[in-house]
């Protein structure tokens, strides 16, 4: 006689069967920022751009990026513009140097599978993916045809530090550039995404022209963001993160001048960058020193003002899950726009920096940079000369001076 299998032990093995957990698949890749700059505005009189007399000029910009990986694309930006752009061709490679590209490397651009792209006034676009084998910490050239046409009005980022190259005519693929003229700017280009594990993301770096990399070094990547992304590929535990430089020469919290404040361009500049999962703000000396500056002071602000900036940019970073760390206000005594009550107002704010609850953590670049015997200068070893701004040395420090154990936690 067949024996029958027990019901409570067949309905106990199915239960198992369907509660057991299953091997969950990887998270896909995604894409995350490996380099990128903050757009401003400049109006171009006469409406001409490039090289006359032509049928178009050709950009070779050069980006040097953070985070490598095996597919690409590239923002292209029109946000300040007042007149169509056209696009006509787009191509990438890594970079060998001056205006020469690694041919093997090279591949072009499409948008929407189209060579060509016309973005209108207030806008940008987002190429299609293009396979490159990117290394980190590579240069990397964005080539760009604009035919003639109107430029009344440009989006572009002024200070590169960098040596880009122009040239006439379509010569977008071209192994190196015949006798280009050669610019200090990042032109209708705003950033470069790679495709990456689900464990990779990106920190924004947000300020002025401290985080710009005024008086660093030309064509050296000398900024403190540089500093910092060097350290973070080097270690293991943080290769994974790519860093996003998003400041701008003479930026404010609280009100526009080169460029939107901060608070207006945070959720264009660091919200809506790919997989940005950090920023660091180093901003605010550019509000006190015009607000106190003892010739011509303009738009007043007091600490209070600058604390309740900072901590509506908090706000909005962790509505989105982001991450956010502050760096205390660098000293300026010394600075053509400073004052007793600008130094007062930045001692405030620092103190504040250094004990709300609100931010993730601080980072005190102020004490990196002051001259212990007088803790309102810079070190002199760290001074680029105009009390303001560090030099090499300076940024150097700075970005050494992070704890890469914020970006692990």
């Amino acid at each position: 006689m067949k024996t029958l299998p027990n019901r409570s032990l067949v309905r106990s093995l199915l239960l198992f069967a369907l509660t057991a957990p299953a091997h969950a698949a990887p998270p896909p890749d995604h894409w995350v920022g490996t380099w990128a700059a903050s757009p401003v505005s400049a109006n171009n009189p006469g409406g001409k751009f490039g090289a006359p007399g032509t049928d178009g000029t050709t950009l070779r910009e050069i980006v040097h990026v953070s985070l490598g990986g095996p597919m690409v694309r590239v923002v292209f930006t029109n946000e300040f513009g007042a007149d169509p752009l056209t696009i006509a061709a787009a191509h990438i490679a890594v970079s060998s140097g001056g205006s020469g590209i690694n041919l093997a490397s090279a591949n072009g651009l499409t948008f929407g599978g189209r060579t060509s792209v016309t973005i209108p006034p207030g806008a940008l676009v987002v190429s299609d993916p293009a396979a490159l084998k990117l290394p980190a910490a590579a240069d990397l050239a964005i080539s760009l045809f604009l035919p003639d046409q109107p430029i009344s009005r440009f989006s572009f980022h002024s200070f590169a530090n960098q040596t880009s190259y122009f040239a006439p005519g379509n010569v977008v693929g071209a192994a190196s550039l015949e006798n280009p003229n050669e610019i200090s700017s990042w032109d209708f280009i705003k950033g470069v995404d790679v495709k990456v594990p689900a464990a990779n993301a990106a920190i924004v770096a947000f300020g002025d022209s401290i985080t710009d990399g005024a008086y660093a070094t030309k064509n050296a990547n000398a900024r403190w963001p540089d500093v910092l992304a060097r350290r973070l590929q080097a270690d293991k535990k943080t290769a994974n993160l790519a860093v996003l430089n998003e400041g701008i020469g003479g930026n404010r919290i609280l009100h526009d001048v080169t460029g939107p404040g901060a608070l207006a361009r945070f959720d264009r500049d660091v919200i809506a960058q790919a997989g940005v999962k950090y920023v660091i703000l180093l901003e605010g000396i550019n509000d006190i020193g015009h607000s106190q500056d003892p010739v011509n002071p303009y738009d007043v602000v007091s600490a209070e003002d600058l604390i309740a900036g900072v901590s509506q940019l908090v706000e909005r970073a962790h509505i989105q899950g982001i991450k956010f760390f502050a760096a205390t206000i660098l000293p300026y005594v010394g600075a053509k726009y400073a004052s007793p009550g600008g130094e007062e107002t930045r001692q405030t704010v620092n103190k504040w920096i250094r004990t709300t609850p609100l931010l993730d953590g601080f980072i005190d670049l102020d004490k990196t940079t002051q001259d212990p015997a007088n803790p309102t200068m810079y070190l002199p070893a760290y001074d680029s000369g105009d009390h303001l701004h560090p030099g090499d040395a300076g940024y150097r420090a700075m970005g050494e001076a992070i704890d890469l154990k914020l970006f692990t936690k």
